[in-house]
Order: structure tokens, then C-alpha cells, then sequence
């Protein structure tokens, strides 16, 4: 059953999947897509031609910009910001106010299973691997591979997390090249900068 709090406004168009919880004060705009078993916070705005998939967790006051592109099971901490414009202004060198014709909108891509930390702001066009890490507070301006953990900024990697969220722990016996979830046993090689996991 959804439950969609009564100060949240979904506009014509959205589309919100079975099961999803939208909580206070949340917007969705006109056009943007919302999969089932999501929990929507307090205050999230969704952005028209947003895509947000199954099972995913956006917390209170995250800003989802479009054409952002959330895969199943991704998480936006609260206060995070996926951003739509390179060049932002609020007017034209003539001194006219911006109008949508007067720019192109560029999206943020963030991968299956991928988390995004409390005010974290991610910096489009880029796209976050699939189980990457954003730490909180971090500012990603390029693109984040699959299981990557990165911090600062602008954030760069500073390890490597597994499905189950943990920073993974290198294997002594391979060093450089394997390693191991300390939560779930799970082991990944890494490649050329690349993570994956190994095969069973």
C-alpha cells in the first residue's frame, strides 16, 4: 500500500511506483518517474524527467535535479544534491532572465545499489558506479567507478566498498590486487583501477 503524506504534492504526470512512501513536504514534478518500494523523505524534491528506480532511499531534503537517473536499490543522503547546469545563471549577458530554452540540462547517473552521503553534492554531468560510496560532504566533478569510496573535494577514491557497504579489507596474500568484505566474506579483484567481484 503507498502512503503518500498529505503535504506532499505529486503533479500531473509524475508517476509513483506500488509500495513507495512519499513523507512531508516532498515534491515530485510533472514527468518524473518514481519506481515501487521506495521511501521518499521530508522536503526531497524530484525534478521533471527524473528517473529514480525500484527500492531506492532518497532522505529528507535531498534535491534529485533532471535529468537524473537513479538505479535500483540507490541511496541519497539527507541534504545531498544532484545538480543540472555547468554554466549557472540567473540571467543573460543582456541582463533577460533565463528561461529552460536558454539552457541545456545535464544529469547525474548514479548506479545500482550506489550511496550518496548526507550533503554530498554531485556535480553533473558525472556518474556513480554501481555500489560506489560517496562519502558525506564530498563534491564529485567526475565520474566514480563501480564500488569506488571517495571522499573530499572534490573527491577522489580512497578505497573500495562491497555490496554489503563495508570498506573492504586488501588480502594480504594477494596485496594490490584482491580484496575481501570484513561483514560478508565476499571477495572482489581489482584490474587496472577497476573492482569486481570474483568469480565463485
Amino acid at each position: 500500500m503507498d502512503r503518500i503524506d498529505a503535504t506532499a504534492v505529486v503533479e500531473d504526470g509524475a508517476q509513483i511506483g506500488s509500495a513507495t512512501t512519499l513523507w512531508q513536504y516532498a515534491h515530485v514534478r510533472a514527468g518524473a518517474r518514481i519506481g515501487s518500494e521506495c521511501t521518499v523523505g521530508r522536503g526531497v524534491y524530484v525534478g521533471p524527467g527524473a528517473v529514480v528506480g525500484d527500492r531506492c532511499k532518497l532522505q529528507n531534503y535531498a534535491l534529485v535535479y533532471e535529468p537524473a537517473v537513479l538505479e535500483d536499490g540507490a541511496f541519497v543522503g539527507p541534504g545531498a544534491v544532484l545538480t543540472n547546469d555547468l554554466n549557472p545563471r540567473a540571467v543573460n549577458p543582456d541582463g533577460t532572465p533565463k528561461s529552460a530554452a536558454d539552457w541545456d540540462a545535464v544529469g547525474v547517473w548514479v548506479g545500482r545499489g550506489a550511496a550518496i552521503g548526507a550533503r554530498a553534492v554531485c556535480v553533473a554531468p558525472v556518474r556513480i558506479g554501481a555500489w560506489a560510496t560517496v562519502a558525506a560532504g564530498a563534491v564529485v566533478v567526475r565520474d566514480v567507478p563501480d564500488y569506488a569510496l571517495v571522499a573530499g573535494v572534490p573527491a577522489r577514491r580512497i578505497g573500495w566498498v562491497g555490496e554489503a557497504g563495508h570498506r573492504l579489507k586488501e588480502d594480504t596474500a594477494e596485496a594490490g590486487t584482491a580484496w575481501v568484505c570484513p561483514a560478508t566474506g565476499t571477495r572482489y579483484t581489482e584490474d587496472a583501477g577497476r573492482l569486481r567481484r570474483a568469480e565463485a
